[in-house]
């Protein structure tokens, strides 16, 4: 494998058909988050499934960033039931990022999970989901004003309590937050291996980190939030913070990959 002068982070995508074709898409404030956030070079990840060798795949990034998106996990994958009308779906990205998040952490891979991708964290080492967060008696309604310009969809909506002796605690060095939130879905049942980070004002976990593998391992940084720190992160001290942290971790594992070896 060639060097590099930059880490790079794999971003998977999502499918959809826009006209009458279908397009493995990213959005462009991930893309950008990884590139002048986290300081590495961005690998757009199609979502073609089973095609992949997650190992291989793995072979070639030294971070992951799981992104939001307007879909949600298909309710087969953690024994839901399927609503009437059912949420938008994309099979594909979820034949694509549940094993290849549990791949990522048997390998030590730094990996940040936003939105969606804390749901399909938290669903591939076995948890399950609300499908209507806001449907909860005592819940909060999550969902976005989607008749509001977009600045005020994704301004700040309410305030998440920083659960101490967490990374976040650690890398905010704060006990409270306000964070945008734009999610019908959540966390029902927390997955083995996940410890909550922070909470939102009616309970909901809007925050995981990854305690512990399957395998029993540790990672060096593999977190979750459900609110959407890539949105205009250089604006938001925060948001900074937690790209800055991904970027490290991401540079650690890449020196680490790529340091010649000693001679003899």
């Amino acid at each position: 494998m060639s060097l590099s002068p930059l880490p790079v982070v794999g971003i998977p995508c999502c499918m959809r058909t826009i006209g009458s074709h279908p397009f493995h898409i990213v959005g462009d404030k991930y893309v950008r988050a990884v590139s002048e956030g986290a300081g590495a070079v961005p690998f757009v990840i199609p979502a073609l499934g089973e095609w992949w060798d997650f190992d291989d795949l793995l072979d070639r990034v030294d971070g992951l960033l799981i992104t939001g998106s307007p879909s949600n996990i298909e309710p087969q994958h953690y024994g839901g039931p399927v609503l009437d009308p059912a949420p938008l779906a994309d099979p594909a990205r979820d034949r694509t990022t549940l094993p290849l998040i549990r791949k990522a952490l048997a390998a030590g891979v730094p990996l940040l999970a936003i939105c969606r991708g804390l749901q399909e964290l938290n669903v591939a080492l076995g948890g399950t989901l609300h499908q209507e967060v806001h449907a909860i008696p005592g819940r909060l309604d999550h969902r976005a004003d989607e008749s509001r310009p977009v600045e005020v969809q994704y301004g700040p909506a309410h305030p998440v309590t920083i659960e101490p002796d967490g990374m976040l605690r650690r890398l905010l060095g704060k006990t409270e937050i306000r964070v945008n939130s734009i999610h019908a879905q959540g966390i029902d049942r927390l997955a083995d291996g996940l410890a909550v980070e922070a909470v939102a004002p009616d309970g909901q976990s809007e925050a995981v980190r990854v305690c512990r593998t399957p395998e029993g391992s540790c990672p060096s940084f593999a977190i979750a939030v459900q609110w959407h720190p890539e949105w205009r992160f250089w604006e938001n001290e925060d948001s900074r913070t937690l790209f800055t942290a991904f970027g490290e971790a991401v540079r650690a594992r890449a020196a680490a990959r790529y340091r010649p070896p000693a001679a003899e």
